[in-house]
């Protein structure tokens, strides 16, 4: 039996869908990543004395840095990382939500079709 072209432009919409799932789930954990070892930082420069020597990485170089500023620096970076973690997690759940939506339209027309959803759509 032959898929209606609807059909396969729903398919080929809710397979997009899925991709774009996967790269935000991809995002959300990289930006995990960079939080957890921005705080890692921070916690271990909270353990720093206030008058040792501190170095970043720039490029291939360590510089040496003041802690105070370098306490900042990681501190505005993370806040920034926490407010995209935030974005990125409403764009999943948006995603997430209209890809159930998209299922349940597709398992509903191919129904409508006589046709059976298998587990591989």
């Amino acid at each position: 039996m032959e898929v209606p072209k609807n059909i396969q432009h729903q398919i080929a919409q809710f397979q997009q869908m899925q991709q774009q799932a996967q790269a935000v789930s991809m995002q959300k954990q990289n930006l995990d990543l960079q939080v957890r070892e921005t705080k890692k930082a921070l916690e271990e420069l909270q353990k720093v004395e206030e008058d040792s020597d501190v170095y970043k990485t720039a490029g291939n170089l360590l510089v040496k840095v003041k802690k105070e500023d370098i306490t900042k620096e990681l501190e505005d970076q993370l806040e920034t990382l926490e407010l995209r973690e935030k974005t990125i997690q409403r764009q999943e759940e948006r995603v997430m939500k209209r890809l159930q939506e998209m299922q349940t339209s597709l398992q509903t027309a191919m129904e409508g079709s006589g046709l059976q959803p298998g587990p591989g759509n």
